[in-house]
This record gives C-alpha cells, structure tokens and sequence, in this order.
C-alpha cells in the first residue's frame, strides 16, 4: 500500500517482473493485478520482514520464479505515536525489527545474490527523519536514523571492495499514505503527515530515478527533506527547542479533527 504500491507500479510500467513482499496477502494480490495489468509480471511473497529466514526464502523464490534479482528495494516500516514514557520496550522492539532489521534483513539477502555477480542496486527507502528526529515517533526516527548508519557503513565497504554493486538512500518528504491510519496511536486525535504533503508516485518517481541513475549516496526528495536535513547540520539546538515548543502539540493536533480510533 501507500508508497510501496507506488513503487510497484511505477517500475510494472517498464515491463518489470516484480516480487511482492508484504504480510497481507489480499492487498498483494491486489498489487499483482496492478502489475500485470501495467505489463509486468509479478510475484506474490507474503511474510514478515522481521524475519530474516522468510525473507532470504523469498529471494531463492524470486530468483526461481523471475530471473536474478537486478534491483532490490527496501522500504517496510511501522510506526507508533507516543510519547516516549508511555511506550512499552516491546513496542520499541517490534519498530526496531521491521522498520531497521526488515531493510537488513533485505539488504543481507539481495548481497548474497548481488556480490558474486559484481551488480546490482540496493535502494533504501528512508525519510528526512533519517536526519532529524521529531516527538512522538521515536522508534521509528531511530529505526530510520540506523538505516542511515547502516547504509552508510555498506556504501564504504563496497568501495573497500571495488564492487559494482550500488546502494542509494532516498529520503521522503510527508506523505500522503496509510501509516497514519493503521500505526498505533495513544495520541488524541487522529494523526496526519505535517504538510506539505506529497503524493506517493512523487516518491515512486524518485526512487525510480535512483535505479536507472547513479545519484550518489543518498537522494532528498523535495525542499522540505532538504530543509530539515541542511538544518540539522546547522542548527540542530534551534531545532530542537522549537520543536519542543511547538512539534508535540502539531503532532498530535495539527489541523485535524477527527478523534483517533483506540489501541
């Protein structure tokens, strides 16, 4: 769904043969009529992410199935809003294991594959929260901040090695997705992305410019990814004083009226 889906059928439209990995096997279903009806072929691979045995399963079924694997996207995630002192440590360990070890998990697989063939490109879908952390979403800015590490340790040992394999990091704006309404929400009132808000193909588009292109280490989508990514480096204590002021009550009103659904 939301942007995973934008990216699917994004590449579909190039004639792609395409694995589906989601744990909702009807919404995949769903995303692999979407695909063929754009003229690619598609692969349904329902599972966890947080699992690191299903997903190397599914990379020796997409290689099975559709041909080696040339391109392998990362970009599963849940979320939680709450305030840090509320949050048990299981929710910050549920976050940690999709959100962080499901692009591991991911990345693990498709070197194994990639490596011995000396191509392929691995692109991690990240956030500017990768860069600057808000209130009310910590585990899942810390899963997208160790993203960024963890990237960034990859991308310098594939120049160690002189591979040819390439990884990129594309980094989103607000989003016009589902998360906001199926991630947990102790908060008041039902939660929205902070705007400007973008539509998921603008992030599609961006990541399939990343694939076809060599943009370097990391791709920032939109003025508002740049802002807050320029503005951590300059100015990081400014930041976070007004987003004490002001950031946790935009969390979690906003502009927004409806009242949230229950835990």
């Amino acid at each position: 769904a939301g942007l995973g889906r934008a990216i699917v059928e994004r590449f579909a439209r190039d004639g792609a043969a395409i694995g589906l990995i989601a744990r909702g096997r009807e919404r995949l279903e769903q995303a692999k009529s979407s695909v063929e009806a754009l003229g690619g072929r598609a692969l349904v691979l329902p599972l966890d992410v947080a699992d690191a045995d299903a997903v190397e399963r599914a990379a020796e079924a997409v290689e099975r199935e559709l041909g080696p694997i040339d391109v392998w996207i990362n970009n599963a995630m849940v979320s939680v809003y709450s305030p840090i002192r509320e949050m048990p440590a299981a929710e910050f360990r549920r976050v940690t294991e999709v959100t962080y070890l499901g692009y591991v998990h991911g990345t693990l697989a498709a070197l194994k594959r990639m490596l011995p063939r000396d191509r392929g490109i691995i692109i991690q879908v990240g956030s500017a929260l990768a860069h600057r952390s808000i209130p009310l979403q910590s585990a899942y800015c810390a899963a997208k901040h160790a993203i960024m590490g963890f990237h960034e340790s990859l991308l310098s040992e594939l120049l160690h090695d002189g591979s040819h394999v390439r990884t990129t990091m594309v980094q989103m704006p607000a989003m016009n997705t589902p998360q906001f309404d199926w991630a947990k929400s102790r908060l008041p009132r039902q939660t929205q992305p902070v705007p400007p808000i973008y539509q998921p193909e603008v992030g599609a588009d961006a990541v399939h410019h990343a694939v076809r292109h060599d943009v370097g280490r990391e791709l920032l989508v939109a003025w508002p990814t740049v802002k807050a990514v320029v503005g951590e480096k300059l100015v990081p204590g400014y930041i976070d004083r007004r987003l004490g002021k002001t950031g946790y009550a935009s969390e979690q009103v906003g502009a927004l009226a409806a009242p949230n659904r229950p835990d």
